[in-house]
């Protein structure tokens, strides 16, 4: 009986996993992509990352309060570099880390707009970690586990085909050549 069982746990397995495997998807890997994600914008209306398919987007987690503020700095030199090539940079205010997000919308975009002088978009503050986290961050989660933000600042880059090609954590400054060289390919033609 148990054998019996066990072989029609498999014949199931199999079953489930065969639609994937014809359609070229690995079974471990996740269908969803990035672009079927989007944010509130701070200023109001939806930042729909559909809008960008087929483009990388560096999507950061920020913090007004924070030792990592400055980044903003490199994020818009970042932003003014590639933003004409394709990129998007999205930043996401999260109060997850310290608290060093604990201000409304005007707060935020004062620090990150006049402080800074920041153009590129900015989502309306979400969590970004555990189970309430923002649904992309949920899904970047299951993509990269190791990956997942420790703190403010925390990068990911997603790939022209949807899914994580790099994360960096928020110690390397936006203008690190690792950064400036994983934005450049994928920005490059596809062969």
């Amino acid at each position: 009986m148990l054998r019996n069982r066990r072989s029609f746990l498999a014949l199931v397995g199999t079953a489930c996993a065969a639609p994937a495997f014809a359609q070229g998807i690995s079974p471990g890997m996740s269908r969803t992509t990035a672009y079927a994600f989007s944010f509130k914008r701070l200023e109001g209306g939806d930042l729909r990352l559909a809008e960008h398919s087929g483009k990388p987007i560096l999507v950061v987690n920020t913090a007004s309060l924070c030792g990592f503020t400055p980044q903003y700095e490199g994020l818009q030199q970042l932003w003014t570099r590639f933003r004409d090539q394709g990129l998007l940079i999205v930043g996401v205010p999260s109060n997850d880390f310290g608290g060093q997000e604990p201000g409304g919308a005007e707060d935020i975009d004062h620090t990150a707009h006049q402080q800074y002088g920041v153009t590129f978009p900015l989502a309306e503050k979400v969590t970004v970690k555990g189970a309430a986290a923002h649904p992309f961050y949920r899904w970047a989660a299951g993509e990269r586990p190791l990956d997942a933000p420790r703190w403010n600042f925390h990068k990911y880059l997603v790939s022209r085909d949807g899914h994580i090609a790099a994360a960096f954590p928020s110690e390397i400054e936006p203008s690190d050549a690792r950064i400036v060289a994983a934005i450049a390919k994928e920005l490059r033609p596809a062969d």
